[in-house]
């Protein structure tokens, strides 16, 4: 409906346009005067001809009269054509007084259509102005609707496409159920919230599968080692050839098996280099947009960074804002401080929530896979946010530190400046 009110406004301005157009353009510079007006100037004039110093113009016209001589005897303003000449030049209306069958002299009608015209020329620039200031002013109002319920929700949805393709399903997608596209991009945050139980549900997959290896791992170990055990008793005190021959067979046998049960453990562990980190020099003043994104609940009041290059792959970094914030959401649920401070070679945010902080010998394994905190309970969550956070950080070579701050968690994210010593881009 809007679309067909722009639509219907701007033809009518077009239409406006055209006609103002039309009208001046069939407009000719040639005023006729009016006759019967111009023959009572003649007649007054050639009636009191003798005497024109009492003769009263009862007209609305302007006129000079000059003798045979061409000296003007009466003007009724000055600024009008005055001689034969000026009169032809101006295009003025002559007439000749003629005085009992003698020409006695000249009326020079003064012809106003040159200032008649330009007033209807000023009359046209005005309307054909306005109509086009009108019509800018439509068309850039249409530009701003447009901007705001097309262009922009499709770069939210861009911006949110690269945090679901890069493994962040966390943050929803935030929706304006009066433009456009509300229905649209609600589809959209279904199906993160979709694909986010799904990644918990593998999260939880893993899991199951690493504690039954590691249980598996144990109970196969233990049997394998009595019979490593036994196997090497045996070898002791066998006494043919053939006997110790086998013993050592069943020592090897059983050394391939603690090794195969070793690596498949350890494989278990291995998942996490599928991720991939390409830092480049990026610009400051994008690391505080990466934070204002992060900050989707308006929690924190976001300082300005000091301006500077800093190494960082925008996408990890940007996940790594949004594990921290996610998790002062879900545990903490307080406001946030944040504060940025740089060095020679680094420039370091830190982020602090007022929840009080977690146990003191809970904070080295935070960082650790598959491990959360004392006050995760009945919160859902997988325990891979700092873990893959801190991966992150040390591919970007940056850091990532936990401690209890004066109010609560606090995480520092340590950038690495490009072109410092410890910046590992290419020279």
């Amino acid at each position: 409906m809007k679309r067909q009110f722009f639509l219907i406004g701007l033809v009518f301005v077009l239409m406006a346009e055209v006609i103002a157009l039309i009208v001046f353009a069939l407009q000719t510079p040639d005023f006729p005067q009016d006759t019967v007006a111009v023959s009572e100037v003649l007649q007054s004039v050639t009636k009191d001809f003798g005497s024109l110093e009492k003769h009263n113009n009862a007209t609305a016209l302007d006129y000079v009269v000059i003798d045979n001589g061409g000296a003007v005897i009466y003007k009724t303003r000055e600024g009008l054509s005055e001689s034969v000449n000026e009169a032809i030049t101006h295009r003025d209306t002559m007439l000749d007084i003629t005085v009992e069958g003698v020409v006695v002299g000249k009326v020079i009608i003064y012809n106003d259509g040159a200032q008649t015209l330009q007033a209807q020329k000023q009359t046209a620039i005005a309307i054909l102005s306005v109509a086009i200031v009108l019509e800018c002013a439509i068309c850039v109002g249409y530009a701003v609707y447009l901007y705001a319920t097309v262009v922009r929700p499709f770069r939210k949805l861009k911006g949110f496409a690269e945090r679901v393709a890069g493994g962040n399903l966390d943050i929803p997608l935030q929706m304006d159920r009066r433009n456009l596209f509300g229905a649209f991009t609600e589809s959209f945050d279904i199906m993160r919230s979709e694909l986010k139980k799904a990644r918990l549900a593998e999260a939880q997959a893993q899991q199951s599968k690493k504690e039954l290896v590691a249980k598996l791992s144990h109970d196969i170990k233990t049997p394998v080692a009595s019979m490593k055990a036994v196997s090497e008793v045996g070898l002791a005190v066998a006494k043919s050839e053939k006997d110790k021959a086998n013993y050592t067979q069943i020592i090897g046998k059983a050394d391939q098996i603690n090794m195969l049960v070793t690596n498949l453990f350890t494989a278990t562990l291995e998942e996490l280099q599928q991720l991939t980190v390409t830092p480049a020099n990026i610009e400051s003043k994008q690391v505080k947009t990466m934070l204002e994104n992060a900050d989707y609940l308006h929690r924190a009041n976001i300082p300005d960074i000091p301006e500077c290059l800093v190494y960082a792959d925008g996408l990890r970094l940007q996940q790594v804002f949004d594990n921290i914030f996610a998790n002062s959401y879900k545990y903490a649920k307080t406001e946030i401080a944040v504060t940025a401070e740089k060095t020679d070679d680094r420039i370091c945010i830190a982020i602090e929530d007022f929840g009080g902080g977690v146990p003191q010998d809970e904070l080295p394994v935070l960082k650790e896979k598959f491990k959360r905190g004392s006050n995760s309970a009945n919160t859902e969550g997988a325990g891979l946010g700092l873990f893959i956070s801190d991966y992150f950080m040390k591919e970007m070579n940056g850091e990532l530190n936990l401690e209890n701050g004066a109010h609560g968690l606090k995480v520092t994210v340590c950038l690495s400046l490009s072109g410092s010593s410890t910046y590992k881009g290419a020279i």
